[in-house]
């Protein structure tokens, strides 16, 4: 069981690409839970937290440190997010989305400059602090950084069921896309191109089926 755990540990090869079980189940995983949450429904939280799991292992083993850390932090907030659209649901018979107001956007926004900053600061640092855990120097610190302070604020705002939090997300794809290519996991490369079709359709639903503009 812990052999199917690593990124060596091959399913298949597709056209000369060696994919990895863990990759495979954890991308499947993700996607299926994208999508769920892109329709409002509630089974994206467990699906979710079995992915994030999975590419918390997967992103230890080729030392993209900030994504493993997200993953923690997904796992905390999917938790956070199942209770929380679980009691949205039964006090209204249905899930709520809405925009945040203009403050909230702005701080959001300061926070995600220098969030990123300390962050990519730090990963570069990972493998003196601890050499013993990081064992080779982090890749691209600061790409990995912005991407993972701008997720960490998009599962926020979309646990809260705001907007514009498809809005992070479609960046985070798009940056995500190159990242992930050149790193040489290219099925999740792939992935993100899917993610990226699946950010703007769940921004676009969730726009139609926006009630009301609510403070963050």
């Amino acid at each position: 069981m812990i052999d199917l755990l690593s990124v060596n540990k091959i399913m298949l090869s597709i056209w000369g690409y060696p994919l990895s079980y863990i990759e495979f189940v954890g991308t499947v995983l993700y996607f299926a839970s994208v999508y769920l949450i892109a329709r409002k429904n509630i089974l994206t939280w467990p699906t979710g937290i079995i992915s994030v799991i999975l590419y918390g292992l997967l992103f230890y083993q080729i030392q993209l440190y900030s994504d493993m850390m997200e993953q923690i932090y997904y796992l905390v907030i999917s938790i956070i997010g199942w209770v929380f659209w679980q009691k949205q649901r039964h006090d209204k018979g249905d899930i709520p989305t809405s925009w945040s107001n203009m403050t909230g956007a702005l701080t959001l926004a300061i926070l995600t400059l220098a969030a990123t900053s300390l962050l990519a600061f730090c990963v570069t640092r990972f493998h003196i602090w601890f050499p013993t855990i990081f064992l080779a120097p982090a890749s691209y610190p600061v790409l990995d950084a912005l991407t993972t302070v701008m997720s960490f604020i998009a599962m926020y705002l979309t646990t809260r069921r705001r907007i514009e939090g498809w809005i992070y997300w479609i960046i985070v794809d798009v940056i995500g896309i190159g990242l992930y290519w050149v790193k040489d996991v290219k099925f999740i490369a792939i992935q993100y191109v899917f993610l990226l079709g699946m950010a703007i359709y769940g921004l676009i639903f969730w726009m139609r089926h926006n009630r009301s503009t609510e403070v963050i």
